[in-house]
């Protein structure tokens, strides 16, 4: 074997390892779901103590909170499991092999079924869409509290709406066009 080729071997090891480097990033969003849990606990101790005095958009706008909350952690454990997936390594079920955990996965309740199929242009559009229905969440809380808000910060958000909608129309027009070309 020559040197060259060696070096190249080496660089290539240190390529593929690296991408161990990505485990800290998602330890770090598992404290970020930890903080949104916090969160959303103030926000149902906070709906709870107000529930009999608030007015209903109140209730209805805290309500709002929770769901932005819940799909934020939704986003977060998306991109934690595939991003490692995908990225990282296969997540080891028991010691089983890929293929046998492939298999076992279909049949335990307690592993979601998308964990195995998403791939990163899969990761990509369900991103953008989560993305989409939180930017749609804090628009219409901004909707239904209009009467606080300015003109300029509603025509703000909704702007900045409509550019995620746009942009995941766009990122999922491309995924077809791209996976219609791979077809052919």
């Amino acid at each position: 074997m020559s040197f060259g080729k060696k070096v190249e071997g080496a660089l290539e090891g240190v390529l593929f390892a690296s991408r161990w480097l990505l485990a800290p990033f998602f330890l770090a969003l598992i404290l970020c779901l930890v903080a949104l849990l916090i969160k959303a606990c103030q926000h149902v101790l906070h709906l709870m103590g107000t529930v009999l005095v608030a007015s209903e958009t109140s209730v209805v706008l805290d309500s709002l909170s929770l769901i932005d909350l819940s799909f934020c952690g939704a986003l977060v454990v998306l991109v934690i499991f595939s991003g490692y997936e995908n990225f990282v390594s296969r997540i080891d079920r028991a010691g089983e092999s890929d293929e046998a955990a492939a298999h076992a996965v279909a049949a335990q309740a307690s592993w979601p079924e998308w964990m195995r199929s998403i791939d990163f242009n899969g990761l990509k559009l369900k991103l953008m869409s989560s993305i989409v229905a939180i930017s749609a969440i804090q628009t219409l809380r901004v909707m239904l509290d209009m009467q606080n808000r300015s003109n300029q910060e509603i025509a703000w958000n909704v702007g900045i709406h409509l550019s995620f909608v746009v942009s995941a129309v766009l990122l999922a027009l491309m995924d077809r066009i791209s996976s219609h070309e791979d077809k052919h």
